[in-house]
């Protein structure tokens, strides 16, 4: 449909970047899923199931509504389309959701250990932590549920236990920026981690004065 190509060929350019700089694993992957919520209305549009990012065009992204009937679209939709719903659902705040395979937030994924506020600059964009996620089997409904629940703290970044990292924004340029700014964060705690000395984290002072608000 011509009246959503526009945010299908932002999600095709933002696919491409991140497979480009390795935040879905590898440039031939098909993990991870990029969706936009379409501004006053219960319809959303999402990278489709198993087709490698490099090879996308705004024909190929699905538009689908918030119970998962398929609009418009050649292809099936992400398989963890009603993950991103219950985040809709849940969060009127968020129009745009990038679930990476990025590679430092994957180990703290791995580590099941949250990344604490580290740099005002970030805690001002994504909250005050990157909180992980219970495991649940991917596209499963118990995942959904999963990250609904957590979702409802406010952070705009969260780690998924053993599968990956969940990039929330108000729009799909904030959800990508967070990306990057999550990975930044987590390469430099990994680092940090590794010298085995004390972490400092921010005081809660800061917290209080610069926390994105919920």
């Amino acid at each position: 449909m011509k009246r959503y190509f526009s945010i299908r060929k932002k999600v095709v350019d933002c696919c491409r970047w991140l497979c480009r700089y390795g935040y879905f694993g590898s440039h031939l992957s098909a993990g991870g899923n990029v969706s936009v919520r379409v501004p006053d209305e219960r319809i959303l549009v999402i990278t489709p199931s198993g087709k490698p990012y490099m090879d996308l065009t705004p024909s190929d992204i699905c538009v689908a509504d918030f119970d998962e009937n398929r609009i418009d679209g050649t292809h099936a939709p992400s398989m963890e389309t009603g993950m991103h719903i219950g985040i809709y659902e849940n969060r009127t705040d968020v129009g745009a959701v990038v679930h990476t395979h990025q590679t430092y937030a994957s180990v703290f994924a791995l580590l099941n250990l949250a990344i604490p506020p580290l740099f005002d600059e970030v805690v001002m964009a994504i909250g005050n932590s990157v909180d992980v996620i219970p495991y649940a089997l991917s596209g499963s409904s118990r995942l959904a549920k999963n990250v609904k629940q957590a979702v409802s703290n406010g952070c705009y970044c969260y780690t998924l236990q053993n599968h990956g990292a969940l990039n929330l924004g108000v729009t799909l340029e904030e959800a990508w920026k967070n990306a990057e700014l999550v990975e930044k964060t987590a390469q430099v705690y990994h680092q940090a981690l590794c010298t085995g000395r004390t972490i400092t984290t921010l005081p809660a002072e800061t917290l209080e004065a610069v926390a994105k608000p919920i």
